[in-house]
């Protein structure tokens, strides 16, 4: 077993055990979000950082709000 941390960027994403280490340009899903490998690092024999790009959420704009006041 390996521990293997997701890094976003800087930040930590997700911490895992897992059997296998992720390779490089691998496509992966973590916390319904998908990305890809970029970098896997092996800091000591058990333990490993993954370096992770994820894709862009595009937000739906809000529908376009009447600046008319509501009358009573």
């Amino acid at each position: 077993m390996v521990a293997v941390h997701f890094y976003e960027k800087s930040n930590l994403v997700l911490s895992q055990c897992r059997q296998q280490i992720p390779v490089v340009d691998e496509n992966i899903k973590i916390k319904g979000r998908k990305g890809k490998v970029m970098n896997v690092q092996e800091v000591r024999e058990n333990v490993v950082h993954v370096y992770v790009e994820f894709e862009k959420v595009v937000k739906k704009q809000a529908l376009v709000s009447d600046n008319k006041k509501k009358r009573r």
